[in-house]
């Protein structure tokens, strides 16, 4: 008998294992320099970010020269980031999130990975100039 639930709960316990994934350590974009064909003005840095953002179903609000808030909203899952840049780099810093077992360091690995994907539309936006 004992052998017989052990048999159906070691592959229940392996499944239910695998289906979860680890937290990982917040990403965020420090300093990242523009990098343009030719200088480029605070207007055209804003655009560039807003552009690349909402292509991605980013929220983006503007908050004052220099600083955007940008929402993602994902099934039941909800990331915010603070974007603040100027005409030469930018940054993209953790701000809140629900449903993304944020612990104050770690985070679940899609908010990673959707924050890798704005900075590179961002980059991507800028170097169009």
């Amino acid at each position: 008998m004992k052998l017989g639930i052990l048999k159906i709960l070691v592959p229940a316990i392996a499944l239910l294992v695998v289906g979860c994934r680890a937290s990982t350590p917040v990403y965020d974009v420090q300093s990242a320099p523009i990098v343009a064909s030719r200088a480029l003005s605070l207007a055209d840095v804003e655009r560039s970010i807003r552009v690349a953002g909402a292509g991605l179903g980013w929220q983006m609000v503007p908050r004052g020269a220099g600083s955007i808030e940008a929402t993602l909203l994902l099934r039941d899952h909800r990331a915010v980031v603070d974007i603040k840049y100027d005409a030469k780099s930018y940054s993209i810093k953790y701000k809140d999130s629900s449903n993304l077992q944020y612990d104050g360091s770690t985070i679940h690995p899609n908010y990673n990975g959707w924050v890798q994907n704005l900075d590179k539309a961002i980059r991507a936006s800028l170097t169009a100039y």
